[in-house]
């Protein structure tokens, strides 16, 4: 097909050429200009083409064989040479002044047709081609097989039908469907290039099983010549296909129910229906007899039909279960049980238990729980029969009940009771600490301890066990003694040892304290722990070389104490092999006053560290006022993982101490010294030993400023190393470096009065009479006096917060509102702060006094009342002095004692 179509390209262009040379002649014949035609062959030979102002309506058709067909081809281009068509039927010669030419043919049977319409341009020669579809389509086809003409294929052969489509063109536009009933199976394609009609089949390959087995077959052929053409279709005769196959035997087992046949099952199957033989053990077998189990075996089987085969044939008589049991069996809890039960049968019966009437599981590890009555049913899909079997469990003693801890009084009695279940009933006894106060009895399943006036001794745990043939159980209960307390009857002597390093050895004894806590004592338990290393020894012996960190602990087991210990307080020391003194940095020859002097005292060689003690000297007084660093083990790093720990290691070590000491003038010529002591109590050597190093001389560098009172016609002096200092007041300061020595000098020759030296000092405030932190009472206001000590005398300041409203007098603030308060005290040397914090407080005393002055005006008016009404009550009476009547004694309505000077009626 790439061939055919290069071959017309070619062939186009061969044709268009002589076109184009025609149209060359033309133009040259009709004298247009050269200048033209050599700029069409320009172009022409370097391929510059503009777009071809050609349209074809339609741009494609489809045409049956014989059928007319019409193309127009039209242009927009006014100014052309002329256009025409070029074809092999219906073609037009070159024609001028038109704008449209139509190709027309009445029946069109070229089949490789392809025209072009042609326009001659300016420059040069365009052409479109219109795209042209020439067809023929068959009203019927063929189907045929290759399997003969009696249509029998055999099974797994290969087979071949053939669908023939006549006379059809063109091919690939053909595609041919293959159907097995109605359902499609497979589609053919062409990819046939040829035009001309020709007879193409389809081919499906078919390789027959029985399934196939008159089935039919059938192909459809369909034309799809695109949306400007029919869509056509055509389908064959169903084509019928039988198969032969077998005898195939589908089963190499049979299972047949006992009292069956053979004949009654068809396992041979085939087309044509074959005989059948069955043979075992070499001899023919009647298929029509009844089998029994014992018939159970091989067979062979033969079959004949189309073909011969011979097989072997496994067949199992099925039967019921038959099942035997024991009607009763006794396990034991937790442990396998190892009932059997047997059971016959094919198929393999299948094993239910039952138990209440539910399905269970027979337990493989019984509990008490599992004990009872049992149903096994053995059942394939033949038959089912049961059995009945009792199921009886026996266990160890459950977990004992009703022993629960005590507490009593001294001399008070408490019993102790103890039960548990089992299968058999468990037996008990009981282990504690024996005493000649506590009585053990037995009755019924159940024990009990009776212990009459409880003492110390009796205090501790007590354990009951109970058992049987089948395991134990026990349980703990602990007695406590109210108002005693239990003693370890252990004791070591001496209690205390202190032992200097390689040194003479010691003995200490590890004794029981009674005869009673001798026979409670659990055998091999009595023994020295040395490290984890136990001896069962009474006495141990210290090794002075090496028992650093011996720790011997004296221990014993007792029935209901348990394990109790004493440790013997053991300690090997060893005094130091040396002391040093030295500082911490280097640089102590640049000491100067207000700076910070660090010394270090190194420790060699001592154990153990914790017993240590280091006390600093400066001469002979004591620096007990600076708190030194503690003790460091010298070159322990704690981040590499090492232990560096004094309180722990025991073990001799390099260890130091570190004091730093603020410096001032007095300290310059000072000898510090640190003092080593093993503090090793009472039961160590006596004094406590300690060892001294050797001084420490410091030289402390001062600053000092002068002031020279010097005449006027003073103008130099000399000092810091040859230094000129000028003066050009008459005072001048000058301040002298510690670390520098400064001599004066005087260059004048003339002689003058010797100039006054006065020393100043930078400000100090008292720190002692000002606290960092004051409280202040609200509504009671506080003075804070500054004092300051330096020369010249420094002057006082205080600053504090601009809404803040102290009252400063002179050196002294009075502040009453919470705060900070900056004094500052400044001379000509330096200036220096101290800074206090005022905090504000309530004072409640007048709200409480307040409280106590209500509380008593309460209390007295209440008093008041109570007592106005009691003298109304008893002391007084009512009267009026309406209608009085005179009495026979006075005339008077009424008296007390005394005579009234009103006539009175009395009301109460």
């Amino acid at each position: 097909m790439r061939v055919i179509g290069y071959q017309r390209r070619r062939g186009a262009e061969r044709s268009w050429n002589k076109r184009q040379r025609r149209h060359c002649s033309s133009q040259m014949s009709e004298s247009r200009p050269f200048v033209r035609l050599l700029v069409g062959l320009v172009l022409t030979a370097t391929g510059v083409h503009a777009s071809c102002p050609i349209e074809l309506s339609p741009p494609s058709v489809v045409v049956r064989y014989g059928d007319p067909v019409s193309v127009n081809c039209s242009t927009s281009e006014i100014q052309h040479g002329g256009m025409g068509w070029e074809a092999t039927q219906g073609g037009r010669s070159l024609e001028y002044n038109v704008q449209h030419l139509t190709w027309t043919v009445e029946n069109l049977t070229d089949w490789p047709i392809s025209p072009s319409c042609f326009l001659n341009m300016p420059n040069e020669q365009c052409s479109r081609k219109p795209k042209v579809v020439l067809y023929t389509f068959p009203e019927n086809i063929s189907i045929g097989s290759s399997s003969g003409p009696d249509g029998v294929m055999r099974e797994g052969h290969e087979y071949n039908i053939t669908c023939l489509v006549h006379n059809v063109a063109p091919v690939q536009h053909l595609t041919v469907t293959w159907y097995k009933g109605d359902s499609p199976i497979s589609r053919d394609t062409f990819d046939n290039g040829s035009k001309k009609p020709t007879d193409q089949p389809s081919v499906y390959s078919l390789t027959p099983t029985r399934r196939d087995n008159g089935a039919t077959f059938r192909c459809e052929a369909q034309m799809d010549l695109g949306p400007e053409g029919p869509r056509l279709n055509v389908s064959s005769a169903e084509h019928s296909v039988t198969v032969h196959y077998g005898p195939d035997i589908k089963s190499v087992a049979l299972n047949l129910l006992e009292g069956g046949t053979l004949k009654s099952h068809y396992l041979v199957e085939g087309n044509p229906t074959p005989s059948v033989k069955w043979m075992k053990d070499g001899r023919r077998i009647d298929p029509s007899i009844p089998l029994s189990r014992n018939d159970t075996g091989q067979y062979v089987v033969e079959a004949e039909g189309a073909s011969s085969v011979k097989r072997k044939l496994q067949v199992f008589v099925m039967y019921g279960p038959e099942l035997s049991c024991p009607s009763w069996y006794t396990a034991l809890e937790n442990t396998p049980n190892n009932l059997t039960c047997t059971v016959e049968g094919f198929p393999k019966p299948e094993t239910t238990w039952y138990k209440d009437g539910e399905e269970v599981d027979l337990p493989k590890n019984p509990d008490r729980g599992d004990a009872g009555q049992y149903v096994v049913t053995a059942s394939n899909n033949v038959s089912s029969v049961n059995v009945t079997v009792e199921f009886d469990v026996l266990y160890a003693p459950s977990p004992i009940v009703e022993l629960e801890d005590s507490e009593v009084e001294v001399g008070s009695s408490v019993l102790l009771k103890c039960s548990s279940g089992g299968k058999p009933r468990p037996t008990y006894f009981w282990e504690y600490y024996q005493t000649a106060n506590v009585a053990e009895e037995n009755e019924d399943g159940v024990t009990r301890l009776l212990i009459h006036n409880a003492t110390a001794d009796n205090m501790g745990s007590y354990r009951c066990h109970a058992s049987n043939h089948v395991g134990g159980v026990h349980k703990t209960a602990r007695v406590t003694v109210k108002g005693a307390k239990q003693e370890c009857p252990i004791e070591i002597t001496p209690d205390r040892m202190v032992l200097r390093y390689r040194g003479p050895s010691q003995n200490a004894a590890c004794r029981l304290t009674s005869a009673a806590a001798a026979g409670n004592v659990k055998e091999k338990t009595h023994g020295w722990d040395v490290r984890g290393f136990v001896t069962f020894n009474e006495s141990w012996s210290a090794d002075t070389r090496e028992d650093w960190d011996a720790r011997p602990v004296c221990t014993a087991t007792f029935w209901g104490m348990g394990e109790c210990n004493k440790s013997l307080d053991f300690t090997l020391y060893k005094t130091p092999d040396n002391i040093l003194i030295r500082p911490v940095h280097d640089a102590v020859s640049q000491l100067v006053e207000g700076s910070v002097l660090q010394l270090r005292c190194d420790i060699i060689s001592v154990a153990p560290a914790q017993n240590l003690v280091v006390r600093w000297y400066q001469g002979n007084d004591t620096l007990e006022h600076l708190i030194g660093g503690p003790l460091r083990v010298t070159g322990c790093l704690p981040e590499n993982g090492t232990n560096c720990d004094i309180g722990e290691i025991r073990s001799p070590l390099n260890v130091s101490s570190t004091i730093s000491i603020p410096l001032n003038r007095t300290h310059s010529g000072a000898e510090f010294s640190c003092v080593a002591q093993m503090d090793l109590g009472a039961e160590g050597p006596q004094p406590p030993p300690n060892v001294m190093s050797g001084p420490f001389n410091v030289t402390v560098h001062c600053e000092f400023t002068f002031t020279f009172a010097a005449p006027q016609s003073w103008d130099k002096m000399r000092g810091d190393e040859g230094r000129s200092i000028n003066v050009s007041t008459p005072t001048q300061l000058v301040t002298l470096h510690p670390t520098n020595t400064f001599a004066l000098h005087f260059t004048s020759v003339k002689t003058y009065r010797n100039p006054s030296l006065v020393s100043s000092d930078k400000p100090a405030i008292n720190s002692k009479k000002l606290p960092k932190r004051i409280p202040v009472f609200r509504g009671y206001p506080e003075e804070l006096t500054c004092e300051a000590d330096g020369q010249p005398p420094p002057k006082i300041q205080w600053l504090y917060s601009p809404d803040k409203l102290p009252r400063v007098s002179e050196d002294t603030l009075t502040v009453s509102e919470a705060g900070i308060y900056n004094c500052t005290a400044t001379n000509e040397v330096d200036s220096v702060f101290y800074v206090v914090e005022v905090i504000l407080k309530e004072d409640y005393l007048p709200l409480i006094a307040g409280f106590v002055a209500v509380t008593v005006v309460a209390i007295s008016i209440v008093f008041l009342f109570i007592y106005s009404i009691y003298y109304k009550n008893t002391r007084m009476r009512r009267y009026s002095l309406k209608n009085p009547k005179p009495n026979n004694h006075t005339g008077n309505v009424a008296h007390n004692g005394w005579d009234m000077q009103f006539p009175m009626t009395k009301l109460s």
